[in-house]
This record gives C-alpha cells, sequence and structure tokens, in this order.
C-alpha cells in the first residue's frame, strides 16, 4: 500500500472515529432544542428582531443591525416594535417559566398569575427601561414617538417613574387610601423626552393613525366615589388636552378613526352588566363638527334600521379611506331565556331536524360564533343618518375593496343550499354585487362553486371557475363576462389533484398598477391578462414549465401594507420564488420584462422561509434549512450576492449522530414513477444491515430540504430521533386511485419498501410502518394484505368506512359522509351506490389476516376521527389474538396537543420498534399492560 493510499484510510478511519464518538439522540434534549420565532427587518433595513425559542422555557429576543451586531438581548421578550425613527424598541417580557410553572402547581388564580412586563430599548444611548404588570401597549401606526400601555396598579403604589401624572383630585385621594386595590392604569409615555401620563380605571385604548390623539374608556366601580369619571376620552398629544366624550358607565369598545383621524367610531352598551339584552349604540365624534361631544350615530330606532335588529356589539367597525362612509354591524335583536324558569324541571334536548341546515352537532360547535353573527351595514356620516343594510341573515360573507371607496362590494349567500355540505363538504353559492349607496343587490353567479374576488377600483370582478378549471372576469359597467385562461396551453388548475372532487386553482399572483389587468399561476409559470379579455401574455417565457420549475411572484409586501392590493409591474421587474419539482432544490428568480426567461439569484438545496424586505427592497431577511441545518436566519442584497448569517441556533446538534436525507425512486407495479425521501443515519455504513421504517400519508417528498428538529410529535413519528439511534426512515409518496384507496397505498408503500430491500444494507426482516390519522388509517389496511412488516403503529385509524362514513368530526360537528365521497378518503361514491368498495377499503373486514404486532392510539377527545374507531380494531384484534395494544390519551386530542402526552408517546413508540425491530426487552406496558388500579402510579415504561 503507497503512502497516499495509508493517508486516505487513516484519514477515513479517523472520520470514522469522530462519527462514532458522536451520541444518539435520547428523551431528554425536546425542551432545549431552539427554532426561530417572528423574524422582522426594519423600514430602513438597519435592524433586525427576532426570537430565540425552546422547545420549552425561557426564550430570547434578539435586536441586530443588519451586518449582525448585537444591540441588545431581552430574556423573555415577544411581541416587539420598532417605532418609526427606529430609535426606541419596545417589548413585552414574559414571567419566568419557571415562575409560571409554580403558580400552575399552586393552582393560583388566574389574577394571582405573574405578569408581564414592558421594556423599552433607547438605540441612541444603549439605556433600558422597564414596567411591571402590564397588560398590553400599542403604539400608532405613523409618528409614534409615543408609546401607551395598560398595566396593574395598586392605590397608593408610587414606585412608578412617571414625570407627569394626569387625573382627578378625587382619584389622588383614592389613591392615599390606606386599603390598597388593584386599579388598570393608562400610561402614555414619551418616548423622546421620558415624561409620561397616567389615566385610573381604563378599560380600552386606541391610537390613531397617525399617532396625534388617543382615545380610552374608563370604567370604575358603580359603588366607587369616582363612578361619575367613567366615559369615554379623547387625549391631544400636540395640545395635551384631554376630552370627555361620552358620560356614563357602560362597556366602550372597537375605537375606530378615520384615516385622517378626524372622525372617530365606537360602540357603546349602558345597559347594566347582568342585563341580558345589551343594548350596543353607535358613536360618532368628528373633530370638525363644532360639537365636544360624541353623538348616537346609529341606534335600533335609526332610519333604515330593518324591524327588530339593532347595532350588533360584534361586529367590526371601519370607515372608508375617503372616510366619506361608515360601515358597521347589525343584527336581530336576541330572543333571551325565560330565567323564571326552575332549570331542574324542565328538559335539556337537542333537536335534530331533517330539514336544519346544518347538524344539530356542527350548530353546536358554532353556537358562539353564529350568537355573535352580524351583517354588514353602512352610513354616511357627513351626509345621512339613514342605515344601509347591505346584507342579511341569507348571507354568508361579504367582502369591500381594501380602500372601502369603492360603491360597490360582493356578497356570497349558499341559501338553500346548506344541507348538502353534509355529503359535499362544502356549498354551492350565489354571489351578488351590492351597492353601498342604495343596498341593492344584483345576482352575479349562480350556483357556483369557486373563488371570486373585486378587482381593487370595483370595475371587474375576477373570478376561479372550479367546474370549467378556468379564471374569468365581469366587466362591471357593461355586465360582460370574459373567459381569461381559454386557449391558453397551460393548467391553471391542480393537475395533480387525486381527489375525487373539482381542482383548486393555482392562485392569483397580483394586479397590475392600474387594476385594469391580473396575473394568474399556472402550475409553473405566471401569465398577465388584461380583465377585457384584450391582451394576455407570460411574464415568465414559459420557463417554469419547460424546466418543471415552480415560479410565484414574491411581492415582498411589508407588515405595516398587509391591507394593500397585490401589485405586480413588470418593468420594474422583481422576485420570484423558484421550486425545482425534480430536485427539490429552492431559491429566487429575478424578472424584468416578458419576454426574457426569469434570471437564477440564488438556488440551493435548502428550504426558504420568513422572507421578507426593507421598505426600500434592497435588504432582504430570510431563512433557510435542510435536514441536517437547522432554520437560520440571513440578511441579503436584493441581488442576493452578499448573504450574512445572523442567528446561529442548536450548536448541541454537533454532539449528536444526526442524519442525511436523499430521493429515491422507483417503478411501483402498475408502471407507475414513484418517488420518496430516505433517511439515513450520520453514521451509515453499507457495511451493516438496518431496520426501516415507513412513515407516510399522501405525498412528502418536497420536503425533502426541511428541517425536522427532534420533538416530541402530535403521533408522527419522530424521525430525527429514530434516524439518530440507527434506524432507515422512507417516506413514499402516494398517488391514489379513485375508489381504492387502500391498493394505492399497497402499490407504492409495499413496492417502495420492497425497492429499497434489495439494497443489502436494508434487514428485510426487520421493517416497520407507522401513520397518523391518514396515514394511521393505510398502516391498518396494509397489515391486513401483507405480513412483510414486523411491527406497525397505527395514529387514530379509520377501520371500518360503513361505521365512520355516517359518523360526526366532532370538532366541527361535520358529517363525515363528504370526506369519503369527494375528499381524502376517495370512495367517489355514496355508501348506497358502492358499498362493495367501502368493505374492501375496510381493515375492520380483513382484520383476520392480519400477523403483525400493532400500537393504536385512539384518544377519547378526537375532534376528526372517532375513537370507537380505534376501539373497533382493538376489540377485532384481540378477539382473533393478535398481539396489539391501544392507547387513549385521556382529554387529548386527534394529533396530541398536551406535550406531557406527546413526551409519552414518543418513549412508547422507542420502545415498540426497539422490542420487534431491533430485539430488545420488551417495557411491562408491551408484557403486561397497565391495570386501571395503576394508574397514574405506574406508567409501565420499565423493563423489570
Amino acid at each position: 500500500m503507497n503512502k497516499r493510499n495509508i493517508c486516505i484510510s487513516f484519514c477515513f478511519l479517523a472520520a470514522l472515529t469522530v462519527q462514532a464518538q458522536k451520541k444518539p439522540l435520547d428523551h431528554t434534549v425536546y425542551d432545549s432544542w431552539q427554532s426561530i420565532s417572528s423574524p422582522y427587518i426594519s423600514k430602513s433595513g438597519k435592524f433586525v428582531l427576532f426570537q430565540v425559542m425552546p422547545q420549552e422555557g425561557d426564550n430570547q429576543l434578539f435586536l441586530k443591525t443588519k451586518d449582525n451586531k448585537e444591540l441588545i438581548q431581552i430574556p423573555r421578550g415577544y411581541n416587539a416594535k420598532l417605532n418609526d425613527t427606529e430609535n426606541h424598541l419596545i417589548s413585552l417580557i414574559k414571567p419566568p417559566f419557571a415562575a409560571i410553572r409554580e403558580a400552575k402547581i399552586k393552582k393560583k388564580k388566574a389574577d394571582e398569575f405573574p405578569k408581564d412586563s414592558l421594556a423599552i430599548y433607547d438605540l441612541t444611548n444603549a439605556s433600558l427601561i422597564k414596567f411591571a404588570a402590564v397588560k398590553s401597549y400599542k403604539i400608532a401606526e405613523k409618528n409614534n414617538n409615543f408609546v401607551s400601555f395598560l398595566f396593574d396598579k395598586e392605590t397608593g403604589d408610587k414606585t412608578f417613574s412617571a414625570k407627569n401624572t394626569v387625573d382627578s383630585d378625587q382619584t389622588k385621594k383614592q389613591n392615599n387610601d390606606k386599603k390598597k386595590k388593584t386599579v388598570a392604569t393608562l400610561t402614555v409615555y414619551n418616548l423622546v423626552s421620558g415624561d409620561s401620563l397616567q389615566f385610573s380605571s381604563v378599560d380600552q385604548y386606541a391610537w390613531n393613525k397617525d399617532g396625534t390623539k388617543l382615545v380610552f374608556s374608563k370604567k370604575t366601580d358603580v359603588k366607587d366615589s369616582l363612578s361619575k369619571e367613567s366615559g369615554v376620552y379623547l387625549y391631544d398629544v400636540a395640545s395635551k388636552n384631554l376630552k370627555k366624550i361620552s358620560n356614563g358607565r357602560g362597556e366602550y369598545k372597537n375605537f375606530s378613526f378615520d384615516e385622517a383621524g378626524n372622525q372617530l367610531a365606537y360602540l357603546g352598551d349602558l345597559s347594566k352588566e347582568k342585563a341580558l339584552v345589551k343594548n350596543y349604540n353607535l358613536y360618532y365624534y368628528s373633530a370638525s363638527a363644532g360639537v365636544d361631544t360624541a353623538q348616537y350615530l346609529v341606534t335600533k330606532n335609526s332610519s333604515g334600521m330593518p324591524a327588530n335588529w339593532a347595532v350588533s356589539g360584534d361586529g367590526d367597525i371601519r370607515f372608508s379611506k375617503n372616510g366619506e362612509k361608515l360601515f358597521f354591524g347589525i343584527a336581530p335583536v336576541p330572543r333571551v331565556k325565560d330565567t323564571t324558569l326552575v332549570e331542574f324541571e324542565h328538559a335539556k334536548v337537542d333537536v335534530w331536524s331533517w330539514q336544519d341546515d346544518y347538524l344539530q352537532p356542527m350548530q353546536l360547535v358554532n353556537l358562539k360564533k353564529d350568537l355573535s353573527r352580524n351583517f354588514l351595514a353602512v352610513i354616511y356620516p357627513k351626509n345621512s343618518r339613514s342605515v344601509i343594510p347591505l346584507t342579511d341573515e341569507t348571507f354568508n360573507s361579504t367582502s369591500l375593496t381594501h380602500d372601502g371607496n369603492a360603491e360597490y362590494m360582493l356578497a356570497r349567500t349558499d341559501f338553500g343550499k346548506r344541507i348538502e355540505s353534509q355529503w359535499k363538504g362544502g356549498t354551492r353559492d350565489d354571489i351578488y354585487l351590492v351597492s353601498t349607496k342604495t343596498g341593492q343587490r344584483e345576482l352575479i353567479l349562480s350556483n357556483f362553486s369557486g373563488y371570486a374576488t373585486l378587482s381593487p377600483d370595483a370595475k371587474y370582478i375576477v373570478y376561479f371557475d372550479r367546474d370549467k378549471g378556468t379564471w374569468n372576469s365581469y366587466q362591471i359597467s357593461s355586465k360582460r363576462k370574459f373567459v381569461l385562461t381559454e386557449g391558453i396551453p397551460a393548467a391553471f388548475a391542480d393537475e395533480e389533484n387525486d381527489m375525487p372532487t373539482q381542482a383548486e386553482s393555482y392562485g392569483m399572483a397580483a394586479w397590475t398598477p392600474d387594476y385594469k389587468g391580473v396575473y394568474l399561476n399556472s402550475h409553473y409559470d405566471i401569465w398577465f391578462f388584461e380583465l377585457d379579455g384584450s391582451k394576455k401574455s407570460i411574464l415568465t417565457n414559459g420557463y417554469g414549465a419547460a424546466s418543471r420549475t415552480t415560479l410565484r411572484y414574491l411581492p415582498l409586501q411589508r407588515e405595516e401594507e398587509r391591507d394593500q392590493p397585490l401589485i405586480l409591474d413588470y418593468k420594474k421587474g422583481g422576485l420570484l420564488t423558484a421550486f425545482d419539482n425534480k430536485t427539490k432544490e429552492a431559491g429566487f428568480y429575478q424578472f424584468k420584462g416578458q419576454h426574457n426567461d426569469p434570471k437564477n439569484l440564488l438556488v440551493e438545496a435548502k428550504t426558504f422561509r420568513n422572507i421578507s424586505a426593507s421598505a426600500d427592497l434592497q435588504t432582504i431577511l430570510y431563512s433557510k434549512e435542510d435536514y441536517a441545518n437547522s432554520p437560520n436566519l440571513y440578511t441579503n442584497t436584493i441581488k442576493l450576492n452578499n448573504e450574512l448569517q445572523l442567528s446561529d441556533i442548536n450548536r448541541q446538534q454537533a454532539s449528536y449522530n444526526w442524519g442525511t436525507a436523499e430521493l429515491v425512486h422507483w417503478t411501483t407495479p402498475a408502471g407507475h414513477q414513484a418517488e420518496g425521501i430516505l433517511y439515513k443515519p450520520e453514521n451509515f455504513n453499507p457495511a451493516k444491515k438496518y431496520p426501516v421504517i415507513a412513515y407516510f400519508y399522501e405525498k412528502l417528498s418536497d420536503g425533502l430540504y426541511t428541517y425536522q428538529p427532534p420533538a416530541p410529535t402530535p403521533s408522527r413519528l419522530n424521525i430525527p430521533y429514530f434516524v439518530s439511534n440507527e434506524y432507515l426512515v422512507f417516506a413514499p409518496n402516494i398517488s391514489y386511485e379513485t375508489g381504492y384507496p387502500g391498493k394505492s397505498a399497497e402499490e407504492y408503500v409495499n413496492s417502495g419498501m420492497r425497492h429499497l430491500a434489495q439494497n443489502p444494507w436494508v434487514d428485510s426482516t426487520k421493517m416497520g410502518i407507522q401513520g397518523q390519522s391518514w396515514g394511521g388509517y393505510q398502516v391498518a389496511h396494509l397489515i391486513t394484505r401483507t405480513n412483510m412488516y414486523a411491527a406497525a403503529w397505527a395514529g387514530a385509524p379509520v377501520v371500518n368506512m360503513t361505521s365512520a362514513y355516517g359518523g360526526i368530526r366532532w370538532q366541527s360537528g361535520m358529517s363525515r359522509q363528504f370526506q369519503y365521497e369527494h375528499t381524502q378518503s376517495r370512495i367517489g361514491k355514496t355508501l348506497w351506490e358502492a358499498p362493495e368498495l367501502y368493505i374492501e377499503n375496510s381493515p375492520l373486514f380483513h382484520l383476520n389476516k392480519v400477523n403483525t404486532p400493532v400500537v393504536i392510539m385512539a384518544n377519547d377527545n378526537d375532534g376528526a376521527v372517532p375513537w370507537y374507531q380505534g376501539i373497533e380494531m382493538f376489540t377485532a384484534l384481540r378477539r382473533l389474538n393478535k398481539p396489539v395494544w391501544m392507547l387513549n390519551y385521556n382529554g387529548d386530542e386527534h394529533n396530541l396537543m398536551q406535550r406531557q402526552n406527546r413526551k409519552d408517546i414518543q418513549i412508547r413508540e422507542q420502545q415498540f420498534f426497539d422490542h420487534y425491530l431491533k430485539g430488545a426487552p420488551a417495557p411491562n406496558w408491551l408484557k403486561k399492560g397497565i391495570p386501571a388500579t395503576l394508574k397514574g402510579i405506574d406508567w409501565g415504561l420499565d423493563y423489570k
């Protein structure tokens, strides 16, 4: 052997030694594993905010420059904002995790729990001040050099460092009383001077857009000597003038200023707190009206108000941008319960009727929402005091333009068609154009299935017709309709849809700057259409389809602009996101003009998320990740040629045996081309034989470059844990044939596992399968059709489609019929049309063929799959003397929500697969179960 070969051999052995020193993941690592949350780049692009979150414990808030200079860390900081001038950072601070935990252990009341604090950091002099017991804070959208915050103050407490306090003499006297009590106090803090004002007994508060006015309500105790101070106040920042504009103790809410900040509207109810029917009125105040107080603008007796209707206390209030219109909610006056009736003498019964619009369970789930349901109305406060109702009880939703200035709006109703949602999952709609001047409604689309929106100038309706798979427009002035995508050699509806229902569109990309055109997504590219049908062209020059790269417009719209229409100006160019459907690589392209291929700026074997930009679009912020690297934050230029990393989380990962992810391709027995992801341990040795677990749902391969942290999952397979502990994990894609979902799973999962088993490093005698929900169903089906698996784990499976068909999804109250006929379960016919398909695809009828040990998770508060499906599977296999266990996490849901349960299932799943796929000893819960007498005493995880 020559010296060069000796050196190579030595280096290879050294690398193996380093890998061997890495430890496998264990169940103690979860809490400290971190993620990035709430990334934000400032308007100027100079500063970046983000949180580093452990899975359990205290987070850290970071403020950095775009060049990665750290300015401050705020332990437990969240909901952070920079003011306009970017010289102050405002953030809430959570109490320590340990303090909250202790309060829970001691079962303290909510008002006894530790409270948030408020931090204000001055970037100009690097100083930090904090305020305790803060409930909330607000800053104006613009000119926000003042911060207002509500905090609990003990009367007599003089610890607050306010330089100036505004309140009545009576309040000051009360504050000197010996007996202290907590009073909700509003502070207005000047970020520049440090001056502050305080207002006691404050309930609700809001800024106008420009930060020149602050409105708040005071609500004092009814027995308090200061009760006459209750009402609504308006504070003018420049003049420091405080004006009371409403009198009376009551509930005031939903404060809304117009764009200029000169008009104010809000809801007010002065009835007694225990009144069964609230009497809300719409209040209106105008600085230019020459009146010092707010007036009733709308009451239940106002002109135009429908009989027995009133202002809704649950409706939003909004001025049009031009200030001419005021939108609000109205609703029928509700019937109330007779409180004189003796409760125990009367029946409690739900009456189900075949003529009900919605099933009774669905009505009960939506009861709170339905009781607060309200319907849009408008009034012109400067010109008229007459209410114009825009919809009524038969309508489901309304849609205004972004500024509300236009005459027309859209309204949708499925009235008379709602019963069919029981078996279709949705309904067809009638789409109306409604005039905000007269309330007149015009039917535009009847019995329509699809999506419709107004153009931003309300001159067109643009809609996607699911029945035909086409995008269309309707010109309001001429009442003409145009099929925009007719004749285009590209698909605008999902080509990969394999459910027995209409395909969804690929979506809308943006509007043209003049709102006369629209950009629409095809499968791979972006197309331009004049709304009058006169012109059409392709923005991306067909590059997407030619390269099988999905290109999508990246508008980089800032958070404060989210209520604005998305605009694409091809002359100025812009960025596209790109996803290569062959390699799964992703990144960014640049477009300019409409007849050139987009330019590749940055494409990597990564997943990019959290993409945003500075206001001038010169600095980009994003996170990127792959299976081996945690998501971290990066800044870059608009040309994406100067990347800088800002965060570096989960350094501890380097100490653990991690893994790799790669695409696997094979051909199924029926000749279909298939793909999936194969995860291998970092210390993979092709000379060894590995057990393999298949985890599947529908299609997962697009997540090839997705980071998967070691975390207690809701009951999915904990992929990084098993890979680190020297399992292979395989995630095959499944395509479905209508009527045969079970056979489809066989076609792809079984053939994919057999393909892997051809490799000498796969132990074909130690193969397992795991799935949750739809994946759990497929696990249950597969073990009735093959004995190739040594172990199986089925979370929340459906095993009897005949009984599940008529069941209820208790979380939504919906019948399960629709999902068999039209969506995920993919039978495509009713139970009466094809009973043989329901039986063929129901594992219950074939469980006598099972020889695979299986664990079922079925929880008694499952709102999606009735947990008796798990019981049917368990009792059948038990009766057949098959090795089966069932886990019922009491009170938990379809996907485990309680973290302690998530941690528990990880241990049990590891013990189960270790036993059957690695020959490890069986823990007590597998060997002998856990009797009810030992519940909460012995969890059965020991091996003795």
